[in-house]
């Protein structure tokens, strides 16, 4: 996970400035970012301000990684994220990436539920909204 040497809490929420110089990641990539996976969905406070939960934090790493330094397309990493091949939720911490139906660990399967069901959520929203 991403080092913040900022003094607060590793389980604070960030802002999206925050979270872009830790990943070295442009603030305008990390909003169109939400708009690609419907999974990534930082709170937005009073004016649009973006705070990210460190479960937030963990997905953009996981996005970061698929994209930026093993080459997947948005859309592939998207996929990649949905179907389970990437676990962020499980690994806050670690940061790794392993395939969840391999490794058994019952908190792999809930970290894809969570995922799906905010896809889901996510979707809905939006089509409320139309």
């Amino acid at each position: 996970m991403a080092r913040f040497d900022d003094g607060k809490a590793p389980d604070a929420m960030r802002t999206i400035g925050e979270v872009s110089a830790a990943f070295g990641i442009k603030p305008h990539v990390l909003r169109y970012w939400e708009q690609q996976f419907a999974m990534l969905q930082p709170l937005k406070r009073s004016g649009g301000r973006r705070l990210y939960r460190p479960e937030d934090i963990a997905l953009v790493e996981q996005i970061d990684k698929l994209v930026n330094r093993q080459g997947y397309t948005l859309k592939g990493a998207n996929k990649a994220l949905l179907k389970g091949d990437v676990d962020f939720a499980a690994e806050l911490g670690a940061g790794r990436t392993r395939n969840a139906a391999e490794s058994g660990n019952k908190d792999d399967s809930i970290a894809q539920i969570v995922a799906r069901l905010q896809s889901v959520r996510h979707r809905l929203a939006g089509a409320l909204a139309d």
